[in-house]
């Protein structure tokens, strides 16, 4: 039988992918050069004969997207970036590898180079990334159909990314909802820095796969016409599709290949040339023949072509604008509706949980932003992240049950913010952002628009104890740069806070809300205070202590103040600080202005860690700096000290 594919024409692609690796890793004295090897055959073929891709388009909506989860294996993505044509993957940038100032860093970052669809390097975030742009794609299919997206999404992944809990969690969820257009190739090479992959595991992957409803195929990483074959299978498949690669890590090295020795560190420069003359190739360092080059450049043409019959489509599409307006980072705006709502607000005086207030946000809210994507990791009902909008099937679904796979929704949101068109919003409990942190740090290196709705978000959710009750968390993620952390007093603050994270479309936020109840606080609606990060709730002239709070303890400022006037007469000014770094961004005369030079109280349920940077050693603090217990909301605070008449006496002791 003649064989249709051109073997030795793919060796010599493949190799050009090889040699640039092994070039760009010696010369940095650095990186991963086993992967690049390992699977320059696998790659070859996908951009070759089946990846829908247009360097000269490099961000087209209907693009495949080809996420390397492995980043460690970068080398592989910017030789085939290269190779492919995209302009600002210079041979420059791939002699500059891994070096200070370069595109070309150590692992993947989103943004550097264009073919770069997601920040990879924390193992099994890239599969989790492809589950949302996956997802993305599934949903805009039902919605606008195959002429404007039909896509895609294949990623890489090693034994390292499956290792990692999130990689349950990622094939749980792709395999329940049938995401058909995800296809997984593993790099089945059987080892890891440590030694053989024997050492750790015995996991059967295919059957692991199978087990949560994908469809599987085994395959040698080093035969063309099987990969070949396994690409055509999954393209067609009704379920996700796993392609386990059997691959040799540093394929063509005399001497390391097969070997952890050939994971992490460059080859070195004697295996390094025997390396490349055991693959056939005499040229110099960062040298390839014209012929492989012009292979390479042809691999473009057949994406290029769909991509300007595609651009045909969505001009003549009767839901052109509709399905542009998608992908556009629109800046939300207030309107007479929204006057309408804040003065509801007002007149209804309600004493409300902010996770309730959050919820009445996104009803408001999704009346004019149709492109909201919602869910919640099986706490629909305590974090109020479903509205009445919220459609959970059919062509119109913006919200999902995520299950409880907290770090799995936070990085399919990003995922989803990166495929485009939704900006995502998820919730669990604020304690619970523990497990997200490495997604949720992703969101804020990638510059993405990710809304967490993290509840629950103080001692006062009672009587679930320690376990439940963050206290070092709104630290931890306010040390986060680049990340909006915003904890809201009540309903007017909560809409301000949600407003603030729709206006914000390259940074990720926090909306830390309580379970308990709060008084509206607020009367003034005219414009967003918390923009400005902290500000006046109350002031009085002569003032001569000034207290700071944020959410649910910006009440019991309220009350102190009340005490300290009653008792001796001292007025007070109330500072409602939602957002310590919008705060921080602040003209030093607003901050010294609303700071004060008077005593200051700084109150919040929580850990004080961070709070010292706005105080002076005269000043006091009401914070939680051990673990909760288990009790009733009110008594809790009190248990705590932090209690309206206790904080009143501390401060008349130490100041009268």
């Amino acid at each position: 039988m003649k064989n249709k594919l051109n073997h030795k024409l793919l060796f010599e692609m493949a190799k050009a992918i090889r040699v640039l690796s092994i070039d760009a890793i010696e010369k940095a004295k650095s990186g991963h050069p086993g992967l690049p090897l390992g699977m320059a055959d696998v790659v070859t073929v996908l951009f070759k004969n089946f990846l829908k891709f247009n360097p000269l388009e490099p961000k087209w909506h209907d693009r495949d997207r080809f996420i390397l989860s492995a980043g460690h294996g970068s080398m592989l993505l910017y030789a085939l970036g290269h190779l492919t044509g995209y302009k600002d993957v210079t041979l420059s940038q791939i002699k500059k590898f891994r070096q200070l100032g370069s595109k070309t860093a150590g692992h993947p970052e989103y943004g550097l180079l264009s073919n770069i669809e997601t920040t990879t390097g924390p193992l099994g975030q890239g599969l989790a990334n492809a589950v949302g742009m996956a997802l993305s794609e599934k949903l805009l299919n039902q919605k606008f159909g195959n002429k404007l997206v039909n896509h895609n999404t294949w990623a890489l992944v090693g034994d390292g990314c499956l290792m990692e809990g999130i990689s349950q969690e990622a094939i749980s969820l792709a395999g329940h909802l049938k995401l058909n257009k995800l296809i997984v190739i593993f790099d089945n090479n059987g080892i890891s820095i440590d030694g053989k992959t024997n050492l750790t595991t015995s996991d059967n992957q295919t059957k692991r796969f199978q087990a949560s409803n994908w469809n599987t195929i085994s395959v040698n990483g080093h035969d063309y016409d099987e990969i070949n074959l396994a690409f055509s299978r999954s393209i067609k498949s009704d379920k996700p599709t796993l392609i386990s690669c059997k691959t040799t890590i540093g394929f063509g090295s005399p001497n390391k290949s097969g070997k952890s020795s050939s994971h992490g560190s460059p080859l070195g420069e004697n295996e390094s040339k025997l390396t490349k003359f055991n693959l056939g190739h005499k040229l110099p360092a960062f040298s390839l023949k014209k012929e492989t080059k012009k292979l390479w450049e042809k691999t473009k043409h057949k994406g290029i072509k769909k991509y300007s019959s595609w651009k045909k489509r969505v001009e003549k599409s009767k839901n052109k604008q509709k399905f542009l307006n998608h992908f556009k980072k629109t800046i939300y705006k207030r309107d007479s509706d929204t006057d309408i709502f804040l003065k509801n607000i007002l007149r209804n005086k309600v004493n409300e949980a902010t996770r309730k207030s959050s919820q009445n946000s996104i009803e408001f809210l999704s009346n004019k932003i149709e492109y909201f994507l919602g869910g919640s990791a099986d706490l629909t009902g305590s974090n109020l992240t479903k509205v009445s909008s919220s459609n959970v099937q059919g062509k119109n679904t913006n919200y999902i049950y995520y299950g409880v796979r907290e770090h799995l929704m936070s990085a399919a949101m990003n995922g989803i913010s990166l495929h485009g068109g939704y900006i995502p919003y998820g919730g669990t409990f604020l304690i619970f952002s523990d497990y997200c942190k490495n997604s949720i740090r992703l969101s804020a290196l990638m510059k993405q628009q990710v809304i967490y709705v993290l509840t629950h978000d103080s001692i006062g959710l009672g009587e679930d104890g320690p376990t439940h009750q963050p206290i070092e968390q709104l630290a931890s993620l306010r040390a986060i740069p680049n990340l909006l952390v915003m904890r809201p007093c009540d309903a007017i603050e909560t809409f301000e806070c949600w407003e603030i994270a729709l206006r914000k479309p390259y940074t990720p936020t926090i909306l830390a809300l309580s379970r308990q109840s709060v008084p509206l606080l607020r009367s003034a609606i005219g414009k967003n205070k918390s923009m400005f990060g902290g500000y006046f709730l109350t002031s009085e002239k002569n003032n001569q202590i000034t207290l700071i709070a944020t959410g649910s303890e910006v009440k019991i400022a309220k009350s102190v103040q009340k005490i300290l006037f009653e008792k001796k007469k001292i007025k007070s000014n109330i500072v409602s600080m939602p957002c310590q770094e919008i705060f921080n961004e602040q003209s030093l005369d607003y901050k010294s202005k609303i700071l004060g030079k008077k005593p200051r109280v700084l109150i919040e349920a929580g850990s004080s860690f961070g709070w010292h940077k706005f105080l002076r050693d005269e000043d006091l603090l009401f914070c939680v700096d051990k673990f909760g217990e288990s009790g009733k909301c009110d008594e809790l605070y009190n248990h705590f000290g932090i209690e309206p008449k206790k904080i009143a006496d501390k401060i008349i002791k130490k100041y009268l």
